[in-house]
């Protein structure tokens, strides 16, 4: 009889389980989870919380933390951005390629870039992820200087598609790390702090371009100069990386023991997981489904059309108001101030208030005004005007730095981050191709068609963050609602449903499997 009642209470308990399954839309267990498949941190953690640590401790960890990884991602995107912009330099210190083929010499590096993005972040999901950006810093920087050798399109057109191949695993990678160390509270203002690069190396290389433009070009010409400075640089910081870059807080050698498990114990109820280097094809299947993913593609694409026109043609909008060369490299760095700014402002808020769509809306309407500004004040004789809308339309770039956050923050299982972020880049080169064609050689020295593109794309980019913002509310009520639900269901005082939230953690599980999954709006 005994075995008959316990026969029954499991059927009972099965179908009670398939029900709620059914109603979750996931086949995953929510009190059997299977950890076989999980991450790296269940190799030092375990599936539950072991040892706490104090908030003074984590404190110290964290600012360890601090002056060791975001420091050396802003290396890499101080780095890439300069290098990839090199060409904005090159454009008005004597560069042998000019109308139409500029154009598409500008954009070969994102047709490389488009080519290897999805390539590129599924060998690193394989390789160790520091090792390999590493790698790929050192080869772009040798890349970079091999320009100085060629003066033919051709040449030039074949360097710019291996630069962008090289550069397309940055952006994944970099969120990728600071996802592995930091908490969601945290991670927008560190990404912040890597992505404040855009703006600082438009003052950085427009100092440094004005003093090469002084070189006269007997031994090299200044753009060559440009070329082998950047790229000897790149090379430097490249094998920095390779020697300090931690691959994760598993293998963080800089880190004790004691510090790898505080890291991951620090991360764990963020329920985004560290690392595993298991493909799992259920993951990208469901990144491809997630209504989600296609918005955070449409408002790359929005944002990253403007980047494509203005990081090669930012220099000859403003020599167009009537600077010479050498004025146009100094009167553009204060665009990349204004930019900086912009970005560390929405880093901050986007973690103080826990919000990623509304600074973006907070980037893009300065770049609305600014577009505004120069299309209705052309040839207006304001120079000055004009100058300033300049720097206002640069705002917009630290829209991309909350995509990148909300990619990290609102994503869980490993495969599908990296497809998420893939997907991210792979759209950035596709609207950055087609942003280099906007501004035509027929339409200079105004421009005003590729103005007017730029105004409409970010007006529309406004009603499709409110909608993003509007979706993660409505999932995470949800969400809640089931979890008391199961918390009734099984019977689960409050100390149970952390020992759960602690076991779903590393399980490298999706957030749309994972119930104790919190998007950040």
């Amino acid at each position: 009889m005994a075995s008959i009642d316990e026969k029954t209470i499991h059927d009972e308990r099965k179908a009670s389980q398939e029900d709620i399954e059914e109603k979750l839309g996931t086949t995953t267990s929510v009190s059997e989870v299977d950890t076989s498949e999980g991450d790296e941190a269940l190799q030092l953690v375990g599936k539950e919380r072991t040892v706490q640590f104090s908030e003074e401790y984590n404190r110290k960890l964290r600012r360890k933390l601090d002056l060791w990884i975001p420091p050396l991602c802003a290396a890499v995107y101080f780095t890439q951005f300069l290098d990839k912009t090199s060409l904005n330099y090159a454009s008005i210190m004597g560069l042998p390629i000019t109308g139409q083929n500029y154009n598409l010499v500008s954009m070969a590096f994102y047709l490389g870039f488009l080519v290897w993005e999805f390539p590129t972040v599924y060998i690193s999901q394989k390789l160790r992820v520091a090792k390999y950006l590493g790698a790929n810093v050192v080869v772009w920087g040798a890349l970079l200087m091999l320009h100085a050798s060629t003066t033919s399109f051709g040449g030039f057109f074949a360097l710019r598609f291996l630069l962008g191949m090289c550069e397309s695993c940055v952006a994944p990678l970099l969120i990728l790390i600071i996802s592995m160390f930091y908490k969601k509270n945290e991670q927008a203002s560190r990404i912040s702090w890597f992505y404040v690069m855009n703006g600082l190396t438009q003052v950085f290389g427009g100092f440094v371009a004005y003093g090469v433009s002084f070189s006269d070009g007997r031994a090299l010409a200044p753009y060559k100069i440009i070329y082998i400075l950047l790229g000897g640089m790149a090379i430097v910081v490249g094998i920095c990386i390779l020697i300090w870059m931690p691959d994760s807080p598993v293998h963080a050698q800089l880190l004790t023991k004691e510090e790898r498990i505080a890291a991951l114990e620090r991360v764990r109820d963020d329920q985004v997981g560290v690392e595993n280097h298991n493909l799992k094809k259920d993951q990208v299947v469901e990144a491809l489904l997630d209504v989600r993913t296609w918005l955070v593609v449409l408002t790359t694409m929005l944002t990253s059309i403007p980047n494509g026109a203005l990081s090669n043609f930012s220099n000859i909008i403003i020599k167009g108001f009537g600077y010479t060369s050498k004025q146009t490299l100094i009167l553009s760095t204060p665009g990349g101030a204004v930019a900086s700014a912009m970005t560390l402002f929405c880093g901050w808020y986007s973690d103080k208030k826990g919000e990623r769509m509304l600074p973006i809306v907070f980037a893009i309407v300065p770049t609305i005004v600014g577009a505004a500004i120069l299309i209705g004040m052309n040839h207006s004789g304001q120079k000055g005007v004009l100058l300033f809308a300049s720097y206002l339309i640069g705002t917009f770039g630290s829209a991309l730095s909350s995509v990148y956050a909300y990619n990290a923050s609102n994503t869980s299982g490993h495969t599908k981050k990296s497809t998420i972020n893939a997907m991210t880049l792979f759209t950035f080169s596709i609207g950055n191709i087609i942003g280099t064609e906007i501004f035509q050689p027929k339409d200079a020295p105004d421009y005003i068609p590729g103005k007017t593109a730029i105004m409409v794309l970010l007006i529309v980019q406004l009603g499709v963050s409110f909608l993003l913002r509007w979706i993660n509310i409505r999932l995470n009520k949800k969400n809640q609602a089931r979890l008391q639900e199961e918390k009734v269901r099984r019977g689960w005082t409050d100390e149970d449903m952390q020992k759960e939230r602690e076991r779903h953690a590393f399980a490298d599980l999706t957030d749309k499997q994972n119930i104790f999954f919190v998007y950040t709006i």
